[in-house]
């Protein structure tokens, strides 16, 4: 299994829609940064991305700092450091003024329509949520926007016409329907990363461009499929076809760490998955993760998350209590 899908595998992300709108020339919508917006999508989670499908006609999103983007039918865009923003049907216009943010926020997917009546645009607003720390590996190195198209490939028309599906189905008596969109979300969001990494234009930096990079994308694979074993830089180097130096180098470079030193983050990514999700002692945990011995497993631990393993697991038992 890839390093990407085995991520996916083993992390718990939580996606959802939360608006399915239809404007009219002239309109323009603010969509609220991520840290504002995060506490009514999903209270409690660490690290929101906001990301919008564009169904119908075009429109642009203005961040500032950035020039603004054209975005046409097909077109999905995402927003890496969670940025507020505006989607409008020309640049320079001023955001409509709407409920609070706490109402809009409270149905979901909330059914927006309005605008002055000309060109037609419809789009749906997602999110995914998940652990700070694999947003920071995920989404490493991205810029401000990204954008895919979708459009014209077999799994873009497929994701298209079952989120129209989903959200028509969320308005039907049949139970269900709720879920099926949450899961379209994410697998939207998913298809998203696959495609920028396929796309994989020179000078990209962080995870998702390791993972597009031969040697660099081997050494990942190879760390993820056997994460408890006892790499050494030797030995990943043979697995990825290339010489100590030339993974080191290259590793650092995409990356932005030594394949040893995200090897012991990945460790402790999966090792909070497991205290999280599953009743497992410590030192099941420890050893499944590659640790031979409790106290070498709760002194890393602690490194990465500040808390021995067991205090972090009491505290975030009563977190997902108090919810």
């Amino acid at each position: 299994m890839d390093a990407l899908s085995e991520t996916l595998r083993v992390v718990r992300l939580v996606s959802a829609i939360f608006i399915n709108a239809r404007f009219t020339a002239p309109w323009c919508y603010q969509s609220p940064s991520a840290d504002l917006a995060a506490p009514f999508l999903e209270p409690g989670a660490e690290r929101v991305v906001i990301f919008h499908l564009i169904t119908e006609g075009e429109c642009c999103v203005e961040l500032g700092g950035e020039p603004p983007m054209t975005l046409r039918a097909g077109d999905v865009v995402l927003f890496p450091q969670g940025h507020g923003h505006n989607m409008a049907s020309q640049p320079g216009l001023t955001p409509a003024k709407g409920r609070r943010l706490a109402d809009v926020l409270a149905l979901r997917p909330r059914q927006l329509s309005y605008g002055g009546g000309g060109a037609s645009t419809r789009l749906v607003c997602g999110y995914l949520a998940c652990d700070a720390r694999l947003a920071r590996m995920l989404l490493a190195g991205l810029p401000p926007i990204v954008r895919v198209s979708v459009r014209g490939s077999n799994a873009g028309a497929w994701l298209e016409a079952s989120l129209r599906y989903a959200l028509a189905e969320v308005r039907s008596p049949r139970p269900g329907g709720a879920g099926v969109l949450a899961k379209l979300a994410e697998v939207l969001f998913i298809e998203v990363l696959r495609m920028y990494i396929a796309e994989g234009p020179a000078g990209r930096t962080g995870w998702l461009a390791g993972l597009g990079d031969r040697i660099v994308g081997g050494a990942l694979n190879a760390l993820h499929a056997k994460p408890a074993h006892p790499w050494t830089l030797e030995e990943l180097a043979r697995a990825a076809g290339t010489s100590r130096s030339v993974l080191a180098e290259r590793f650092q470079q995409l990356v932005g760490s030594s394949p040893m030193q995200y090897l012991t983050q990945w460790r402790m990514l999966l090792a909070a998955n497991l205290l999280v999700r599953s009743n497992s002692p410590l030192s099941r945990i420890a050893e499944d993760v590659g640790y031979q011995t409790d106290t070498a497993f709760s002194r890393a631990f602690r490194r990465e998350y500040g808390a021995p393993p067991a205090t972090w697991r009491r505290n975030q038992t009563g977190r997902e209590l108090a919810r």
